[in-house]
Parts: C-alpha cells; sequence; structure tokens
C-alpha cells in the first residue's frame, strides 16, 4: 500500500516538491471561463475579497486582513487531457474555465453569505458571476511553492509534473493555485508567493475524465 502523505497545513508548501494530503476546507467562489488576468478576471477577484472583507470575523479564513485568493482551473471535457507539467501549454488558455475562491469558516451559514453580499455590492460588484459555497474535500496533492512572476510557472509545474510521474501518480482533478500574497493586475511579481497543489492519484483511482473537470 502506497503511503497517503502527511496532512498539511492548507497555506503551507515546501520550496521543493511534496506529497502530502490537503485538508478539507469550505470556500466563497465565482466561477469564470477563458484567460486568466483579463479585466473580467480581476473583477471576479475583487469580487470575491469584497464579499469575504464583508464577513463577520469568526468566518473568515484568512491569516490577516488580506484575502488569499487560491483558484482552480480545468478544462472542458473536449479539451485535450494534459498533466501537471503541461497543464497551461497541452491546450489553448482560452479554453480554461476556472473558479475564484476564498477559505471560510465550515460553520457559514446561507444567510451570512446573503448579507455579505448585498454589503459588498457597492463596492465591488460583479454582475457576471454569482458567489456561492464550495468544498473541496481531504485529498491527496502533490504541491511546491512557487516564488515569483507567474509567467515562470512552466518550470515549477516542470518538476512538480516529475515529482508526480517518478512516483507513479497522476493528475486526477482541477489545478489549484493559492495566492499566499494578495496581487492586483499592477502588483510587482517578483516577490510573490504560489503554492501551485495538484490532487494526484495513482492510475487505478483516476477517474474516467482525468480531471478534467471539477468534481
Amino acid at each position: 500500500m502506497h503511503e497517503p502523505g502527511a496532512i498539511t497545513s492548507h497555506l503551507a508548501a515546501a520550496d521543493t516538491p511534496e506529497l502530502v494530503r490537503a485538508p478539507k476546507a469550505t470556500f466563497l467562489s465565482v466561477g469564470g471561463s477563458g484567460r486568466p488576468g483579463t479585466g473580467a478576471f480581476y473583477r471576479k477577484m475583487a469580487f470575491v475579497t469584497a464579499v469575504e472583507a464583508a464577513l463577520p470575523g469568526a468566518l473568515r479564513m484568512s491569516p490577516s486582513d488580506a484575502c488569499v485568493i487560491e483558484i482552480l482551473y480545468w478544462y472542458p471535457r473536449q479539451a485535450e487531457s494534459v498533466e501537471i507539467e503541461d497543464f497551461y501549454t497541452g491546450n489553448s488558455i482560452d479554453l480554461l474555465e476556472y473558479r475564484i475562491t476564498t477559505r471560510v469558516a465550515d460553520s457559514i451559514t446561507h444567510n451570512a453569505i446573503v448579507s455579505a453580499r448585498r454589503d459588498a455590492a457597492g463596492s465591488a460588484d460583479d454582475p457576471g458571476g454569482e458567489v456561492e459555497l464550495f468544498t473541496l474535500p481531504d485529498s491527496l496533492v502533490v504541491q511546491v511553492m512557487h516564488h515569483g512572476p507567474f509567467k515562470n510557472e512552466f518550470e515549477t509545474l516542470a518538476r512538480l509534473g516529475a515529482f508526480a510521474r517518478e512516483r507513479g501518480l497522476r493528475r486526477s482533478g482541477p489545478h489549484r493555485e493559492i495566492h499566499i500574497d494578495p496581487f492586483t493586475a499592477q502588483t510587482p511579481q517578483d516577490a510573490l508567493r504560489t503554492i501551485l497543489r495538484d490532487p494526484v492519484a495513482w492510475p487505478a483511482g483516476l477517474s474516467n475524465d482525468h480531471g478534467r473537470s471539477p468534481q
């Protein structure tokens, strides 16, 4: 039997690839599609950030006043199946679908979300998306901390993919990026920290769609 990996803190990752178990977590989320980094993409980020800021403190899970944004990416079923190392090169990124999220307390209620959504509407509304709750189950993942510009993630993903492949593991769900540091379209990226995290499984446990759509 394979070693399942130690449970990691949700916002922790080493600078070298590792195999761990990511804990179950609950999120506020807004869906979208297309190329990351567009105006629509950043409006959705601002919307999630504003709703999270409007929640009572006991329901917020970010470690400081700055909202930690986490993004799940996947391709539609008709796209080519990709692994970790070629996630952003195996298909046109214009085909990407995504879910922009931030973690909240498991005890959050529908009424709290409705209230925060109403309070946030005046500061950063997104008419193209509705906030909803989303839960990620406890899962086996490979992960690594990426430092610096997003455009340099290709090299980090290549290392992470090689690490998984050497252990006979394949990607089994949406690619995840956890942005430890807040950012906007204007933020210099040299000092940004991003956890690159991919759920994985040994081939016998893979779903039929190779993780191209979220659970």
